[in-house]
C-alpha cells in the first residue's frame, strides 16, 4: 500500500514537471510569435512611415498639382511608343500635375518641314498652346540638326529662329517657368553647333537648359546601349521605357530646381 502511495506520489511530481515544461515551451513559442508579430509591425509601421514622408515631400514640392505644356518633337511625341512611358509624364504623373503634350514626330524648333509631312516648327506652332500653363518645357533640336547636316539650312538661320521662339515663349507666358532639353550627344553633322546655339540663345534671355549632350548618362555613339536604353538597336533618337527610367532622375532634379 504504501509502495502504490509512493509511486502516485512520484507519478504525480513528473506529471507536475511535464505540465510545467510544457507551459515553458509554451510560452517560450508564444514568446517567438508575439516577437515576429512585434517585429512585422514594426517593418509596416516603418513602411507607412517612409510612404508618409515620402508623400509629403510630393506634396510640398514645387510642381505638385501644377500644369505643365510639353512641346517638342518625337522625344516629346516618344516615337512609336505610348508618350505615357516618357520620363516627362512620369514626372508629371508622380507630383499629379494636369500634363498635356505637344510631341510629333520630325518637328523642328525652327525648320520648317511641312513639305516633307513634319508639321510647321515649334517656331509656329508653339502660339497652338493653351495660354495657362505653371511650367513650359521645350525639347528639340535633334532634328533642326539633321536638317543642317544635310545642307537644308544654316547655324545662322537657326540661330535667328531660335531667339524669335525665345521671345515669343516669354510674351506668351510671362508667368511659367520656362526651360528647354536639348537633343542627346549624336555623332553627327550639325548636332554640336545646335547644341552650342541653344544654349547660348537659351541663356541670352535667362532660359533654364538642360544640356542632355553633357549631363543625361545616355550614350547614343554605343551599340551595346542603344540595344538597351533606345526602341532600336539602330535608333538614335528614342528612348524605349527603360531608357527613360533611366533619365527619369535627371529629368525630375531638372524639373524641381527650375
Amino acid at each position: 500500500m504504501k509502495q502504490t502511495k509512493w509511486m502516485m506520489f512520484i507519478a504525480f511530481v513528473l506529471l507536475t514537471m511535464n505540465c510545467h515544461v510544457a507551459q515553458a515551451k509554451g510560452e517560450k513559442q508564444q514568446s517567438k510569435q508575439e516577437l515576429k508579430q512585434n517585429k512585422k509591425e514594426l517593418k509596416q509601421s516603418k513602411s507607412k512611415g517612409q510612404k508618409m514622408v515620402a508623400d509629403a515631400s510630393i506634396f510640398s514640392a514645387p510642381l505638385y498639382g501644377k500644369t505643365i505644356n510639353v512641346i517638342g518633337d518625337s522625344y516629346v511625341k516618344n516615337h512609336r511608343r505610348p508618350y505615357e512611358e516618357a520620363w516627362h509624364y512620369l514626372v508629371a504623373e508622380k507630383y499629379k500635375m494636369n500634363y498635356r503634350n505637344y510631341g510629333r514626330n520630325g518637328r523642328c524648333l525652327v525648320f520648317d518641314r511641312r513639305a516633307e509631312n513634319w508639321g510647321e516648327p515649334m517656331l509656329e506652332y508653339y502660339k497652338e498652346m493653351n495660354d495657362s500653363a505653371d511650367y513650359v518645357l521645350v525639347i528639340g533640336g535633334h532634328n533642326d540638326a539633321d536638317y543642317i547636316g544635310r545642307g537644308k539650312g544654316t547655324i545662322l538661320q537657326f540661330e535667328v529662329g531660335l531667339d524669335s521662339l525665345c521671345r515669343g515663349l516669354i510674351a506668351k507666358y510671362p508667368t511659367a517657368k520656362l526651360a528647354f532639353v536639348t537633343p542627346w550627344r549624336v555623332p553627327r553633322a550639325g548636332f554640336n553647333e545646335v547644341i552650342a546655339t541653344m544654349v547660348k540663345v537659351c541663356g541670352k534671355y535667362s532660359i533654364p537648359v538642360f544640356n542632355a549632350a553633357e549631363r543625361s548618362g545616355i550614350y547614343v555613339w554605343d551599340e551595346a546601349f542603344r540595344k538597351i536604353y533606345f526602341q532600336g538597336p539602330n535608333d538614335t533618337a528614342h528612348l524605349n521605357a527603360k531608357g527613360h527610367q533611366l533619365f527619369f532622375r535627371k529629368g525630375e532634379t531638372f524639373l524641381l530646381g527650375l
